[in-house]
């Protein structure tokens, strides 16, 4: 993408988050005009480039999710992952899918069981409904988008501006943060994930999100050849994504960025040639010095409290026993719904309503390994070692997506901390299984990347 069209890309949505911010009215606009955009630019769009106008859309959408959400700026709450569904099928209506994809079906397929099961034992339409809506919109999500993914080609240059459309709905959500919380110190009294740091939203969800801002714009700075002046916008960018992550005191999102960017510098730098390696080391001299910088402030403005949150310990400075916040007891309780229904699992949305029937506590899931279980039984197994595997039998006779680890961790941390509550991780899975393809012959790959 030229300089200039990023500039006023980063421009137009400083100004939309701005002025969601003055009138929330205006996020629903903004989301039924940019689903218009993207429905019209698939359908009318080349067949030739099909495959990206797709995959810009719904990375642009899982970008803004978690920002129309907080304003309610969505028809309904899952709406983000029926439009990648939507996306995605368009997609495939235009351009098929890969035989070798029938292995998602399956995948989808094993969890139809977990429905007829709750719908036994519920036995009300509207709660049937719901359990479904909530609990299966993502997975379902996901094995569509994998369909869809599956041993599809792209170029490293759309790829890359596929991650874009990730970040710039996030540069308008970071805005509204900023003018939501000005001063930090009047909100932040505790260790807690906070709601009020996090635009009135769930911390985890908003900190998920930011995280993938934080590592497409480090990807961005250490793989970038623009000007000093377009580096320093990266920078920027990183600088401002980490420390609004990090005051939400939700520490999911922040860890699970990065591990993603010592993934992808770690393949990096294997495959780039010696110049660039050199280019690496100084680089990282400078984004060492950034995120430095972006912890001393955070701590500031939060007087210290944020130093404690990292340590495990209480707002008194006192450890605390529990470093997963009461994600281990919601794991164990489900793992024990698993023992007590080994088969078929206790159907599809019936965790948290047993558990409250059981406890009195109504939690929803973090985690969706043990979810799976828990609900899915013996083909929740099945249908998770798909998931887990599948990617890792593909990466074995194709190395050529150089963001593969990244995205494959992010889905896996992700969905272990936060299950699926939002689109990325399903979308981000599906990232996973493209076959990229660069712009120089395969022999000189190697020195390709690091000229780019």
């Amino acid at each position: 993408m030229k300089l200039s069209s990023y500039y006023k890309l980063i421009i137009f949505h400083i100004i939309l988050g701005v002025a969601v911010f003055l009138y929330r009215p205006l996020a629903l606009g903004y989301f039924l005009l940019s689903t218009a955009f993207f429905v019209y630019i698939i359908l009318k769009g080349s067949n030739k480039n099909k495959t990206f106008y797709v995959l810009m859309a719904c990375a642009y959408v899982v970008g803004s999710e978690v920002f129309l959400r907080m304003n309610g700026g969505t028809v309904f709450y899952e709406a983000s992952k029926y439009l990648v569904i939507l996306f995605t099928g368009l997609g495939m209506l235009y351009r098929g899918f890969s035989n070798k994809a029938l292995v998602y079906v399956v995948y989808i397929l094993l969890l139809i069981p977990g429905i007829y099961v709750a719908v036994s034992t519920l036995g009300f339409e509207s709660d049937i409904r719901r359990a479904v809506a909530f609990n299966l919109s993502g997975p379902v999500c996901l094995g569509i988008t994998a369909i869809f993914c599956y041993k599809r080609t792209i170029s490293f240059n759309q790829l890359k501006s596929i991650l874009l459309a990730f970040l710039m709905p996030l540069v308008s959500m970071a805005v509204y943060l900023f003018l939501y919380t000005p001063d930090l110190q009047q909100v932040v009294t505790g260790t807690e994930s906070n709601f009020a740091t996090s635009g009135g939203f769930g911390p985890n969800q908003v900190a998920t999100v930011l995280g993938i801002g934080i590592f497409v714009a480090a990807s961005k700075f250490f793989m970038s050849k623009e000007l000093l002046s377009h580096r320093m916008i990266d920078l920027l960018l990183l600088g401002l994504f980490g420390f609004r992550a990090l005051v939400t005191f939700s520490r999911g999102g922040v860890i699970t960025a990065i591990a993603m960017i010592l993934f992808f510098l770690g393949l990096y730098y294997v495959k780039v040639n010696f110049k660039t390696k050199f280019k690496i080391k100084f680089s990282a001299l400078a984004f060492l010095v950034v995120i430095g910088m972006v912890w001393l402030v955070s701590s500031m403005q939060t007087s210290g409290f944020l130093d404690k949150r990292y340590a495990n310990q209480d707002a008194a400075g006192r450890e605390k026993e529990d470093v997963t916040t009461g994600r281990v007891d919601l794991l164990a309780y489900e793992f024990g719904e698993f023992m007590e229904n080994p088969f078929l699992g206790i159907g599809v949305g019936k965790v948290k309503e047993v558990r409250l029937d059981e406890t009195g506590v109504a939690a929803a899931s973090h985690n969706e390994m043990s979810r799976i279980l828990a609900e899915h039984g013996l083909l929740g197994i099945i249908a998770f070692l798909i998931l887990l595997l599948t990617p890792l039998v593909y990466r074995l006779g194709n190395k050529s997506n150089l963001f593969f680890y990244s995205f494959y961790i992010f889905w896996f941390l992700t969905i272990n901390h936060s299950a699926m509550r939002i689109a990325a991780p399903a979308f981000i899975y599906g990232l996973c299984l493209l076959n990229i393809k660069y712009e120089a012959p395969a022999v000189h790959r190697q020195s390709a990347i690091g000229t780019r």
